[in-house]
């Protein structure tokens, strides 16, 4: 479930769920059955031979999604999600230019590397066709929490770095990668707005802060009251067994028939079954709930710990997608780089496992599995504090 033990026997708590990756919980039981059951059934078919497993899992993905979302496309991961949407929108609009933010994670490969931005990740090959807007981030962006402001960047891009149409916009709805960054308020629907004007597709990256995570909705970008033309995700519908999707409309969908769309693993039986079983999961141990009561519970004990440690910049996040930035100096926001190895390495010595990330490599990744419990957030509080208290 939320533990893991080393080869000595050792217990650890799980605070990163293999990057925001292990959702209902490590070697869950209703998971791990539906896989085995399947593999003895049929372990591999292609999508060539329709199977059960494949088309009750994308009716149960669908009906989570709102309007005419209605179309799934498998793949085996977040990247090869993005790169297809990508693709998607570039055939519907008949445009090459896409729009991401910067600071944001697509994915590694060529079209997804063009989307993500920043140099930490980016390879030196051709990549082309994307403009970065400015990031919308509340902490470190220039205009603070004014989401509007942010958004006329996109407007400007469209006006002096295109031909005034464009194929599209990705984002995530919170940046995992990039630090658990939350967008600026306002700022996903305006810039939806301003993209669609422009002929554009609307692509919702939620391989992070998709399928429950934030608590207070199964999907991030409804927490941004918009409704995206694409919908990727990847990570937590698999609860670690590789899988990914692209959910869009029928009418958008059709552009895959003009020539040959094929995927030998996306829709895997074994892969869809497991999805399949994380969806009944969540429902059944109510694990989006949990997400919300104990993630919010723990983002509170996080802000306490930030009032009595100065080198916490900014707690941030939602449910159990959270970020604690540390800082050298509050007012110059001076990446703590070093220390913040030395305090998850202290953390790790005494039984918890946490990710960090950021542009600077400088913020706490906290995206336990969705079980994780209040008992486990005091531990967790209670590790952090002492492993602080000795820089």
């Amino acid at each position: 479930m939320q533990y893991l033990f080393d080869e000595d026997g050792r217990r650890y708590l799980d605070a990163f769920g293999g990057i925001a990756t292990v959702c209902c919980g490590h070697c869950h039981p209703d998971v791990v059955e539906a896989i085995v059951n399947q593999a003895k059934r049929i372990q591999h078919s292609t999508v060539l031979y329709l199977n059960h497993a494949i088309v009750d899992f994308a009716e149960s993905l669908a009906s989570k999604m709102p309007g005419d979302l209605k179309v799934v496309f498998f793949t085996n991961s977040g990247t090869e999600a993005n790169e297809l949407a990508l693709m998607i929108a570039r055939l519907y609009t008949g445009c090459n230019d896409i729009i991401s933010l910067r600071n944001g994670y697509h994915g590694n490969a060529a079209g997804t590397m063009g989307a993500t931005a920043q140099s930490n990740w980016k390879f030196n090959v051709i990549q082309t066709g994307v403009h970065h807007a400015l990031n919308p981030d509340p902490y470190r962006g220039a205009f603070g929490s004014d989401g509007e402001k942010y958004a006329r960047d996109v407007q400007e891009i469209i006006q002096f770095g295109t031909t005034g149409i464009v194929a599209g916009f990705i984002s995530e709805a919170i940046q995992g990668v990039g630090g658990i960054v939350e967008l600026a308020p306002g700022y996903l629907p305006a810039a939806y707005d301003i993209v669609r004007k422009a002929g554009g597709l609307c692509i919702a990256d939620e391989v992070q802060a998709g399928v429950a995570r934030t608590g207070s909705h199964f999907w991030g970008f409804e927490g941004h009251g918009v409704i995206p033309d694409i919908v990727t995700m990847a990570k937590g519908i698999g609860n670690g067994i590789p899988i990914g999707a692209v959910v869009t409309t029928p009418e958008i969908a059709q552009v895959l028939t003009r020539r040959s769309y094929f995927n030998t693993f996306g829709g895997n039986p074994v892969s869809t079954a497991g999805g399949h079983a994380v969806l009944k999961v969540l429902e059944k141990e109510k694990l989006q709930e949990n997400a919300f009561v104990v993630g919010s519970y723990l983002k509170e004990q996080l802000n306490k710990l930030k009032e009595k440690h100065d080198i916490i910049g900014d707690v941030r996040g939602k449910g159990f997608l959270l970020g604690v930035e540390l800082v050298t100096d509050r007012e110059k926001k001076t990446p703590a780089k070093a220390e913040i190895s030395h305090v998850m390495n202290h953390m790790k010595d005494m039984g918890v496992l946490v990710g960090k990330g950021g542009f600077y490599g400088n913020v706490f990744r906290i995206t336990p599995p969705l079980c994780f419990t209040k008992e486990d957030s005091d531990f967790f509080i209670d590790v952090m504090d002492i492993a602080l208290s000795k820089l």
